[in-house]
């Protein structure tokens, strides 16, 4: 069975964020970040992260702007004017109405890593996202959130 992994980068210190994706053998990390270009975290700027992803761990980076959430629904649960579960609903259908289990290549997928900046994937796209491949490819695929160093 093949795994597809997940990972926020914030509350984490680089050397947990590069240890996690080296320890978990992941080999392509699937940025799906409305705003790549902030500094939330030192390490997690497109260009740096690209760098510190090959330089440091041999794993590849791509970006995957079809499994991002629309920054209009993103601004309305940021601001709390969506609930979690109506955040949800909205990026899931926004997935749909786009057929993103058509616009995303399985390959980079398998053993890859959704990214993110949120820490926990309970109230996350990175999650849904998995979720919605899995149950639209109709494959069956370990989903593992990398969170701490175990």
């Amino acid at each position: 069975m093949s795994t597809v992994y997940t990972i926020g980068f914030t509350r984490k210190p680089a050397a947990t964020f590069f240890g996690l994706l080296k320890r978990a053998g992941v080999r392509m990390v699937i940025d799906t970040r409305v705003n790549n270009l902030s500094q939330l975290a030192g390490f997690s700027k497109r260009e740096d992260l690209r760098y510190f992803l090959e330089a440091i761990c041999n794993i590849d980076y791509v970006e995957s702007k079809d499994l991002a959430p629309e920054k209009n629904i993103l601004k309305r649960y940021q601001q709390k004017e969506l609930t979690w579960e109506a955040y949800a609903a909205e990026y899931t259908n926004g997935l749909v109405r786009k057929n993103a289990e058509r616009l995303v290549d399985q390959a980079i997928v398998d053993q890859g890593c959704l990214l993110c900046s949120e820490h926990l994937p309970h109230h996350c796209h990175r999650r849904l996202a998995a979720e919605y491949l899995q149950a639209h490819w109709g494959k069956t695929f370990e989903i593992r959130h990398l969170i701490d160093l175990e």
